[in-house]
Order: structure tokens, then sequence, then C-alpha cells
């Protein structure tokens, strides 16, 4: 029989993805409410890996990925998904239900990036209440390394390095 440990905490961190970052203080604020103060921003930065969104979202879409100070419980993933989908649902057009912003939610810990989804898909795992974890990039070779599955844009080398920066944020934290 297996030992039981107790787990670290992780880093809980969140794709932005809007056309209209002005809306942008207003989504952190109600974000910050609920996990506390944000520790890393990237740049804003033009969103070109698809046109997937453009038709619910708009043209010109800009990313940029948030951390949070206070480390998460790994177990709580499901939670943090269904409150960024009520963010995302506080700032769409009331008439359409058009989102305004787009939040994927995961987090970074010393081994891997996972992703929160709705969408089920054969590499990803249920957890609960619509919400599948997919473990997005593993940290190898002192970088972070994308899956055959991993989405164009988190394995290009800006995101890479974006996360290798919250990765070490993280492991500051941990102070290993």
């Amino acid at each position: 029989m297996g030992t039981l440990r107790e787990q670290l905490p992780v880093k809980a961190i969140i794709g932005v993805l809007t056309a209209e970052p002005p809306i942008l203080p207003n989504v952190y604020q109600q974000l910050t409410n609920q996990l506390g103060p944000i520790d890393y921003r990237s740049e804003l930065s033009p969103f070109t890996s698809t046109n997937y969104y453009e038709a619910e979202m708009g043209k010109r879409l800009q990313r940029q990925f948030i951390s949070f100070e206070n480390l998460i419980d790994a177990g709580t993933l499901a939670d943090k998904k269904l409150l960024t989908n009520e963010v995302e649902q506080a700032f769409a057009e009331k008439d359409t239900s058009r989102r305004r912003v787009n939040l994927d939610v995961g987090y970074v810990c010393m081994a891997k990036l996972v992703l929160a989804s709705t969408k089920d898909h054969a590499h990803r795992i249920y957890l609960r209440n619509g919400i599948y974890a997919e473990i997005t990039l593993r940290f190898y070779h002192k970088t972070f390394q994308p899956w055959e599955w991993t989405y164009p844009d988190y394995r290009s080398p800006t995101y890479i390095a974006i996360f290798n920066q919250i990765r070490t944020i993280y492991r500051e934290q941990l102070k290993i």
C-alpha cells in the first residue's frame, strides 16, 4: 500500500483573453477578491494563434497571463474554474451573453502546468461539476515542454518563458 503524503500547494495562474483591455482592472478586482493579490502580470500581447474566439469576442484579441501570491490546494482546481466561469459571465454582454473576457485558469507546480477545461477529451481527467483537468506542459530539462495535445500558443517560446518565470516565483515561495 502506498503512503499518503501531504501535497505542496500550487500557484494559480490565469490566461486572460480579451478584445477590450480597458475592462481588465475590473476583471482583476473580481479575481483578487477571491484569489488574493496578483504577483505576476505578463505584457499584453496580440493573440494570433487561432481565430477560434473572434466570432464571439471580436478581433484584435490580446492575451495576458497572471498569477496569484496566495498558493492553493491543487484539489480546488474545479472550484477555480467555476469561479472564472462566473467572472466571465459577470462581464458578458447582457443582451447577447457574448463573452468580453475568456479566463483560462490552471496552476503551476514544480513538475507541470495544469489547465482546467469544461471540454472533455482523451487526455483530460474529469474532476467534478463538468470540469476537467489537463497537464498542458511538463517541466523537463530545466524548462517547460509541450505534449502533442498542447495548444499552439502554449507551446510558443514566449509563453514558455512566462511559465518559467511564474515557476521561479513559485519556487521562491516554497523556498526550495
